[in-house]
């Protein structure tokens, strides 16, 4: 499976947000999908892009970035 997350570029994100995110999307998702390679990057708009998977798996993927997201301030430390 290949997930792709887009983040807009406009957005201000602390220093580090970006490899954080995709390290503890990794783990999330790791725990459920075995062959899994996450790419975050800023481009010019928010997206999310799922290949590899059935469709109710790509729901799942979007519920665990979701709740990665919502929970940074679980897992994300900023210095």
């Amino acid at each position: 499976m290949k997930v792709e997350v887009t983040i807009d570029r406009t957005k201000k994100l602390p220093a580090g947000a970006i490899p954080a995110l995709q390290e503890e999307l990794q783990k999330r998702l790791a725990r459920r999908y075995e062959d899994c390679h996450i790419i975050v990057r800023q481009a010019g708009s928010d997206g999310l892009s799922v290949t590899g998977v059935e469709k109710d798996d790509k729901k799942l993927v979007e519920e665990i970035l979701k709740e990665t997201w919502e929970s940074a301030d679980d897992w994300f430390e900023v210095h």
